[in-house]
């Protein structure tokens, strides 16, 4: 994982307040969070990265408490986010949704004074002289005192994101959660909106968790970045989070990221424009191709990763294990949707990227239906002369002893194939075809040294 030092221990030093360990979360048994852990401490500024439908908003309800996560735990300054009850909750954090619907033509300040509920004993509690104080000074931080007569529903969208920022302050929170405050906004009211938020920050010392889609005013406005992709791909500052690698895996688009010209932030650019044409772009392409999934690849990739060796890998569903890692160690990662079959248009991605590599490594994943399909194109690589080696764990009993005369060297796949057969058939032509089973990590990075693995189909050896 991408992760800053400096914001790492700065975090660790300070108590949390607000906390999850391993979070998962997800809708009609789909994962949407996996493996969440975050520490947010007092006074933070975070933004919450990722595309659509990558889970920030499902985060904000998990740690406002509208959704209980299915596994894992939330703590609020060190309590579990339940013991808190709702109320309790909603005094010490608030939430600015996207659009706030009203069926009620309320005031300004009506919608404000709302914020002081959590507060108030009963329904039909009256609100005392400091809940009116507190209401006054909330529209004043904000800049709304002088809406205060003006229909809520009848406000710019600007206009009336500021009054929602201000119901939220009524709250008095230690933690403030934006759900993409600017969508919908044009530019000026973005601006105001985020320079709002940032003085409440740094005035108020108010901890403020948002998602936001827009990455040049991201890098602008929060010093942590959190990027997200059905889990934390990076977690950071600006610098290392919107790398360009590492957004055109996540976002599926290739970027350019810089700092252009009498500017102070980070940009983030078209591929092809004039003024992209002032940052630079790593180029790297990957000299290995790894199949793997289900957490089988995790211990090689960090292993490449370590030994500098640029790796894709894939195809591997969102959701599995192995695809987050993925995410951020790997130069490029062929993805596929969750619990979906491999489609056509996929393995075409893994076989021209086979066709580009050096070497392939199949690592010791169960072999199920999707993972044959890649074994099959595994099988007309090493046909056309790829060099391929077959990982095996010493998680899975080796067949060796049982093997007939003759027979190649298969491994442990006798104990992960659930194809009736079908796997052990094609590692069996893969190993005929050249392909060499290897017994550790650290003797497949021998191999890989020792044929001075670089992009192309081209090998060289050492002798």
């Amino acid at each position: 994982m991408v992760k800053s030092e400096n914001k790492a221990s700065e975090t660790t030093a300070t108590s949390a307040v607000m906390q999850l360990s391993a979070v998962s979360f997800g809708y009609e048994r789909k994962p949407l969070l996996y493996d969440v852990s975050l520490r947010i401490a007092p006074g933070e500024m975070v933004g919450l990265l990722g595309p659509n439908g990558s889970g920030k908003t499902t985060l904000l309800r998990i740690l406002s408490g509208v959704l209980q996560p299915q596994e894992g735990q939330v703590l609020l300054e060190g309590r579990e986010l339940t013991q808190w009850g709702r109320r309790g909750v909603a005094r010490r954090i608030a939430v600015v949704p996207q659009e706030l619907h009203m069926p009620f033509a309320f005031t300004v300040e009506h919608m404000v004074s709302l914020g002081r509920t959590p507060f108030i004993s009963s329904f039909l509690g009256t609100r005392t002289k400091q809940d009116l104080a507190i209401v006054q000074d909330a529209m004043q931080a904000a800049g709304v005192s002088g809406l205060a007569e003006r229909v809520f529903n009848e406000l710019s969208g600007g206009e009336r994101q500021r009054v929602m920022i201000a119901m939220a302050l009524a709250q008095q929170p230690a933690v403030l959660l934006l759900d993409e405050p600017t969508s919908h906004l044009d530019i000026r009211y973005q601006v105001e909106t985020l320079e709002l938020v940032q003085e409440l920050n740094r005035e108020r010392g108010m901890t403020v968790v948002a998602a936001i889609h827009d990455l040049n005013l991201a890098a602008r406005y929060f010093p942590r970045l959190i990027l997200f992709q059905r889990g934390v791909v990076a977690d950071a500052g600006p610098a290392e989070v919107l790398e360009p690698g590492l957004l055109k895996r996540v976002y599926g688009i290739g970027v350019q990221v810089g700092i252009l010209r009498g500017a102070k932030h980070l940009s983030i650019l078209p591929p092809y424009s004039e003024e992209a044409n002032e940052v630079e772009e790593s180029g790297i392409e990957p000299s290995v191709h790894v199949i793997a999934g289900g957490g089988s690849g995790e211990r090689l990739m960090r292993a490449l990763a370590d030994a500098h060796i640029p790796f894709s890998i894939g195809a591997l569903n969102i959701g599995d294990s192995d695809h987050t890692l993925a995410l951020r160690l790997a130069t490029e990662v062929i993805t596929e949707q969750p619990y979906a079959p491999l489609s056509s248009e996929t393995l075409k991605q893994v076989r021209a990227r086979l066709a580009h590599v050096s070497m392939l490594i199949i690592c010791p994943t169960p072999i199920g239906p999707g993972n044959l399909m890649l074994l099959h194109e595994a099988l007309l690589a090493a046909q056309n002369c790829l060099p391929v080696l077959l990982l095996n764990s010493q998680d899975f009993p080796s067949a060796s002893k049982d093997r007939e005369p003759g027979e190649p060297e298969i491994g442990d796949i006798v104990s992960r194939d659930y194809t009736g057969g079908e796997g052990i058939k094609i590692v069996k032509q893969l190993l005929q075809a050249g392909a060499v089973s290897v017994m550790s990590i650290g003797e497949a990075l021998e191999v890989i040294k020792k044929r001075a693995v670089t992009p192309g189909r081209t090998i060289s050896s050492d002798n």
